[in-house]
């Protein structure tokens, strides 16, 4: 199946959205990333929200963020089956020491993967396919059922992130809200030390982005943070995230 076969990006977002957007980012355009994340969660124009977390280099956060807030906020977890052994030690130690009520684990369809990818080597020859099978359509299944979802992304990750504001369309009728959009590298760095939360095992091995292990590699000194994401391709995103009714994949384009 081509990626993206069964779901329609190409629309714009309903004008009522559009409108709703819009004033959630004026009603917080000067708020901090804790009020933002506060109000989000209670402001009936945001509706039913959800965490999705990939229990990354930099995930811990917004994690602690959510769970001081409320614990019951539900967090969706994205196991494509090929992660890194460390990252599903992480997520495990991690949601018991925040004490998240709501996890929940999200995978690919059983039937999908025997039809796509039967023997697990689609990324081999196709990486926006496999992200699409086991991140991209699970998720979008999950994400079903509420009115929107909360991300850690921020304005210095990439060139498609720098504009990014507190709340964004996603697709037609849902909203994405991003409580961290404004925070720089060492806005991060001093969170987590100032709160004494764990780091990602592999961040000490080189790795500042991590997601699935056959497409994750170190990166070095000097290099981009995310230069080890699907290194050697035209590719920075696995496609999970809609810009203007585009899936985002890499730096310029969907």
């Amino acid at each position: 199946m081509p990626p993206e076969a069964a779901m329609d990006f190409s629309a714009a977002p309903a004008p009522e959205l559009a409108a709703k957007v819009q004033l959630l980012n004026d009603r917080y355009r000067h708020h901090g990333a804790t009020s933002v994340l506060e109000a989000a969660l209670k402001d009936p124009d945001a509706g039913e929200l959800t965490l999705v977390s990939s229990f990354g280099a930099e995930s811990v956060a917004l994690l602690h963020l959510v769970s001081v807030i409320d614990r019951s906020v539900p967090v969706l977890f994205i196991d494509t089956e090929m992660l890194f052994p460390e990252t599903l030690v992480y997520q495990q130690e991690l949601s018991e020491r925040l004490g998240l009520k709501d996890l929940r684990i999200i995978k690919a369809a059983e039937m999908d993967l025997a039809k796509e990818d039967p023997d697990g080597t689609l990324h081999q020859f196709d990486t926006d396919s496999c992200c699409d099978l086991r991140k991209t359509r699970p998720l979008q299944k999950a994400l079903s059922q509420f009115d929107g979802w909360i991300t850690g992304r921020k304005r210095f990750q990439s060139s498609t992130r720098a504009a990014l504001q507190f709340f964004e369309a996603d697709g037609i009728d849902r909203i994405k809200v991003n409580p961290l959009a404004h925070w720089h590298p060492e806005d991060v760095r001093n969170y987590m030390e100032e709160n004494r939360l764990p780091k990602h095992p592999l961040v000490a091995r080189g790795y500042p982005s991590i997601g699935c292990a056959p497409c994750t590699s170190p990166v070095a000194p000097g290099e981009d943070p995310r230069a080890g994401r699907w290194r050697g391709e035209n590719k920075t995103e696995c496609g999970i995230h809609v810009v203007d009714g585009k899936i985002v994949r890499n730096g310029g384009n969907a």
